[in-house]
């Protein structure tokens, strides 16, 4: 009998512990509902999907104040270190740092973001540096560990860069988020902390500081590192904002402001010159531009400086499309001929009657200099390329010029750039005002021959007229000859 009883007690004792692990693993499974909400309705912020799907492994949000960046850093911390990221392999035991520039603000913002995506029954353990642990929101978290769906823990430290960068050495990581922009050395130092382990940085900030290392390092990435992607957010990104709250804010913020705070865009101590530039929408896929299309070359000579030459296409429209680029230095002319000359033979481009090509060029091109005897133009035209030294070089009516392409008054884009034009596409993002209100002079070569050919086009374009059979005929005897 006695026996009986102690069987039925331990028994009874695996049937209570059973339950209670069966418990634990349905809570560790339970899902979040707002994790579970987010962008999984009918409307979704596109841009935040975008970032989570990039594959990239140095990715960045410039938003303003509530575009929703900081959700999709705190989301992608969560999926990484619960391994159920749906776009990206998932893997056990993450280890992560969340960095924020300061502790209050770690505590009030991405540490706050990030334990609203979480359950408790994740949460493994949670070292604090100050605050209770049971309430970890109310206090500094130092690191949580967190139940992984495969049955590992994972490890996300938060750190802050008020601590400074011997606080950042000697952890080997799966990724870095930063909460807003950290100091250079700080960054650096994240790098190599992910390096061992091919981990990931993503950074969420409003580019609050001007052009600092962010805009040459990630925005114009000067490095030209392949890994490097990054994405605006704005309010309108935002499907769950209020449209009249945002249309009340936009009135009563300066242009300058809502610049930063609104669109997440850069602004220089002078501003950008192109800040109606949209990377978004000026930069498109290329695509086979019809040869009716087809309309100029535009040169800046250089010769020790770049040389930068692109090709000009317009439609019907009047929209402009560059769709080639040749940009070098310390090259000779006929060397700086020769590659333009490949670029015209590729796209099947016009030549006049004696088989040269014919572009535009900055009129400085005529001059002789000590080193040769002849003129930038006439080595051009020996070696196949008939230069039109003939340009309007006005600076202020040319940015008015470009400016206009880039958004008219309808507010419409009529200037678009193929994305194989990298370095043009560099130059007009990091084009700034200087003293004076005078544009900086520098790394301007593709930016100064773009306004050549822009003020070379009529005000209003009109469509031409159905060719005749003669001239259809005579076009396709041509590009025989020359294709």
């Amino acid at each position: 009998m006695q026996k009986n009883v102690k069987l039925e007690s331990v028994i009874l004792k695996q049937k209570i512990n059973l339950a209670k692990k069966i418990k634990l693993h349905l809570d560790n499974c339970k899902p979040n509902e707002k994790l579970q909400r987010y962008n999984n309705g009918k409307v979704k912020h596109e841009k935040q999907l975008a970032f989570h799907k990039c594959m990239k492994r140095n990715r960045w949000v410039f938003g303003g104040n509530r575009s929703g960046k900081t959700e999709c850093g705190a989301v992608e911390a969560v999926w990484l270190a619960r391994g159920i990221h749906p776009y990206k392999k998932n893997k056990k035991d993450i280890q992560g740092w969340i960095v924020s520039l300061t502790t209050q603000v770690q505590r009030d913002v991405a540490q706050s973001k990030f334990l609203s995506y979480l359950n408790k029954a994740w949460i493994d353990d949670v070292v604090m540096q100050t605050g209770k642990k049971v309430c970890p929101e109310n206090g500094v978290i130092d690191y949580i560990a967190i139940k992984n769906v495969f049955g590992g823990i994972s490890k996300i430290g938060f750190k802050s860069c008020d601590q400074g960068r011997e606080k950042f050495q000697g952890a080997s990581l799966d990724f870095v988020w930063f909460d807003e922009e950290p100091p250079k050395d700080i960054y650096d130092e994240c790098k190599m902390r992910v390096l061992d382990k091919k981990g990931e940085i993503f950074g969420t900030m409003t580019p609050l500081k001007g052009l600092t290392w962010v805009y040459d390092t990630i925005y114009l990435n000067n490095n030209a590192d392949s890994e490097v992607w990054y994405e605006f957010m704005e309010w309108s990104d935002n499907p769950y904002l209020d449209k009249e709250e945002v249309e009340h804010l936009t009135k009563s913020m300066s242009e300058e402001e809502l610049e930063s705070r609104r669109y997440g865009h850069f602004v220089g101590g002078g501003g950008l010159v192109y800040s109606n530039f949209d990377e978004a929408i000026h930069v498109i896929e290329p695509f086979d531009i019809p040869y009716d299309w087809y309309d100029n070359i535009s040169i800046d000579p250089g010769l020790k400086n770049p040389l930068s030459c692109h090709f000009y296409a317009c439609d019907y429209d009047g929209n402009i499309y560059v769709i080639a680029e040749h940009y070098a230095k310390e090259m000779e002319i006929k060397d700086h001929a020769k590659a333009i000359l490949e670029i015209a033979d590729n796209l099947h481009w016009h030549r006049t009657y004696n088989g040269k090509l014919s572009a535009l060029i900055d009129s400085a091109a005529n001059q002789r200099t000590l080193a040769s005897v002849k003129s930038v133009s006439e080595l051009f035209y020996d070696f196949g390329i008939s230069v039109n030294p003939n340009v309007n070089k006005d600076l202020f009516s040319g940015i008015n010029r470009v400016r206009y392409y880039l958004k008219d008054a309808n507010g419409k884009a009529k200037l678009f750039i193929f994305k194989n034009c990298v370095n043009l596409i560099r130059e007009i993002k990091a084009y700034t005002w200087g003293d004076g209100d005078v544009p900086v002079k520098k790394d301007d070569h593709a930016l100064d021959e773009l306004r050549y050919y822009i003020m070379s086009r009529p005000e209003n374009i009109a469509k031409p007229q159905e060719k005749t059979i003669v001239q259809k005929d005579k076009e396709k005897l041509w590009r025989k000859k020359y294709k």
